[in-house]
């Protein structure tokens, strides 16, 4: 097993992902992704990527609500999302994305069997954590709509599957809204 010194001779020799953080490359309104082309920062592809850290930002904020236990699978989730900015960023994916998201839908099945029967529509409420996560979610499903439009002309990542991750990562955060909210407020219609 490795020492400490080890490791930090390897963490040394690696290259530092973000050298500076004001670059002003993009002074202009292009950036660069990681596949090395420039576009135009209203670019479908770069609206995307923001609109992921957008959610994983609010992810972030979600967990600073909870202990470590409770806040573990979004950390994890946040990961995902950079994974899946990666592949926009990159222009492809290694990640078996349909698999990922099987894996979310059987955590929220197993979540979703402990709250009772939804039998109407419930709004965006329920105390703080419930609230965060629903903002979370809302946001999750935009960056979904997002990904089917910029990659409406790029076969490889549309067929990826994180797409449906994304769908199934929604999905998570409003069960877990039901599963940490103080109450219920349901839609009472006209």
């Amino acid at each position: 097993m490795p020492d400490a010194t080890d490791t930090s001779k390897r963490t040394s020799k690696r290259r530092n992902r973000i050298d500076r953080v004001t670059t002003r490359s993009g002074d202009r309104g292009e950036t660069s992704l990681a596949d090395g082309q420039r576009y135009r920062k209203h670019h479908a592809k770069v609206h995307l990527v923001g609109v992921l850290d957008e959610a994983n930002s609010f992810l972030g904020l979600l967990t600073c609500e909870l202990d470590e236990a409770a806040s573990a699978p979004l950390r994890i989730f946040q990961s995902r999302l950079f994974d899946i900015g990666a592949a926009v960023a990159s222009g492809g994916s290694g990640v078996d994305w349909v698999r990922q998201a099987a894996d979310l839908a059987a955590q929220t099945e197993a979540l979703n069997a402990r709250l009772p029967p939804l039998r109407e529509f419930i709004l965006p409420s329920g105390g703080r954590v419930a609230a965060l996560a629903h903002v979370a979610r809302t946001v999750v499903r935009r960056a979904e709509r997002d990904w089917w439009y910029a990659t409406t002309e790029d076969e490889p990542l549309r067929t990826c599957g994180a797409g449906i991750y994304l769908n199934r990562l929604s999905d998570y955060l409003f069960v877990f809204a039901r599963a940490n909210a103080e109450d219920e407020r349901f839609w009472k219609p006209l």
